[in-house]
């Protein structure tokens, strides 16, 4: 009998990412246990949303913990998608999710530092803070959501596209349950700046949507 030679995939850096973004979410669980469980019900009740919008709102450790949590999620299920739309193969995998994870962090990095440079020029600052503290807890949140469909991704269901649908489905919602809570919220400043909200719908939450979607489908 003749030995045949199996194709196995490499998957222990992803192994690596899903343990250590774990490890931040351990973590901020428990230094701040109760400030956790009222973020996990974050869609369902705006508790948290009013008991830690005027508390250090980004600068905070639970808040720094669950970005981390979010960003190697949101980079790894971002290259899920990549993976079973575009294929790919061993030898590139571990070169373009660096890729994705840089361009990933500095494209939220932009967001939010033009986001604040434009409330320093027209004086909002502390509006604006408040809108994205409660984006980013939104965001966050559905974080859980990545870290899930990650898993089943890399260990259950290789390359399922039904799986990133579903996610996909459930990140956007948690997200639009956000943006209904901002809008309402903030009702008065948008109309305000009403001009200025079409221009960064536009330009920084729809147009990324369609870059992406218009790469997926190549």
């Amino acid at each position: 009998m003749e030995p045949i030679a199996r194709a196995t995939e490499n998957i222990d850096w992803i192994t690596i990412l899903i343990f250590s973004s774990l490890l931040f979410l351990v973590v901020a669980k428990g230094l701040f246990y109760n400030r956790f469980l009222n973020f996990i019900i974050l869609p369902f009740n705006n508790k948290y949303i009013f008991m830690y919008n005027k508390k250090e709102k980004l600068i905070n450790w639970f808040h720094i913990f669950f970005s981390i949590f979010l960003i190697i999620n949101f980079s790894l299920f971002i290259f899920f998608i990549w993976k079973a739309f575009a294929g790919s193969s061993q030898q590139i995998d571990v070169v373009v999710f660096p890729i994705i994870l840089a361009g990933l962090i500095g494209f939220i990095a932009i967001k939010i530092i033009l986001q604040f440079s434009n409330g320093f020029i027209f004086g909002t600052n502390r509006t604006i803070s408040e809108i994205i503290f409660k984006k980013s807890s939104y965001l966050n949140h559905s974080g859980f959501i990545m870290f899930l469909a990650n898993i089943v991704l890399a260990y259950l269901l290789k390359d399922s596209k039904l799986v990133i649908y579903v996610a996909l489905a459930l990140i956007l919602l948690v997200n639009g349950i956000g943006w209904i809570t901002l809008l309402r919220n903030h009702q008065k400043f948008i109309a305000n700046n009403f001009f200025y909200f079409i221009l960064y719908l536009c330009a920084l939450e729809i147009a990324p949507l369609i870059i992406l979607g218009s790469y997926l489908k190549q």
